[in-house]
């Protein structure tokens, strides 16, 4: 028999402000970019941001870094730090490298499952955003997104 004990590890992140609040899409996309550097990646990669009662960020997490056309994404992954983290609500942002921001049939049900499994596990998917080198989509702000609560 095993014992297995599970701990957070947190990194500093210089290029973003822990506890910065998370007001609009622009907010988002800001973190998105200065944090991130999403709009100039060249591969896909996948994040989770968390967040507390307040959407202030309290954690960030990559997780997944995929090609030029995709990344694997899969519940378990996305809320297993959200989870060690307390998050209470986080949003989702990947890169499309094309530099074309809309959602792709694949990504609106990823979304999908992910806000699900978010209800089972009481996180809010608060929105998706994906990112290109020209500005971004926000699945909330297009009504690609439903969800319980508004930030």
């Amino acid at each position: 028999m095993y014992f297995v004990k599970c701990e957070l590890i947190k990194e500093n992140v210089a290029n973003y402000p822990a506890y910065e609040q998370i007001t609009d899409f622009k907010k988002l996309y800001e973190v998105a970019t200065k944090a991130l550097k999403l709009d100039k990646a060249a591969e896909e990669y996948f994040y989770c941001i968390h967040t507390d009662v307040k959407n202030q960020i309290i954690g960030i997490h990559e997780v997944s870094h995929g090609s030029l056309a995709e990344s694997i994404v899969h519940p378990r992954e996305v809320f297993k730090a959200a989870i060690l983290n307390n998050a209470v609500g986080v949003f989702l942002v990947h890169n499309h490298p094309s530099g074309d921001t809309a959602p792709s049939t694949i990504d609106i049900d990823t979304t999908n499952r992910l806000k699900e499994a978010g209800k089972i596990l009481g996180i809010v998917v608060l929105d998706h955003i994906i990112v290109g080198s020209k500005g971004y989509t926000s699945m909330l702000e297009k009504n690609l997104l439903w969800i319980d609560r508004r930030w």
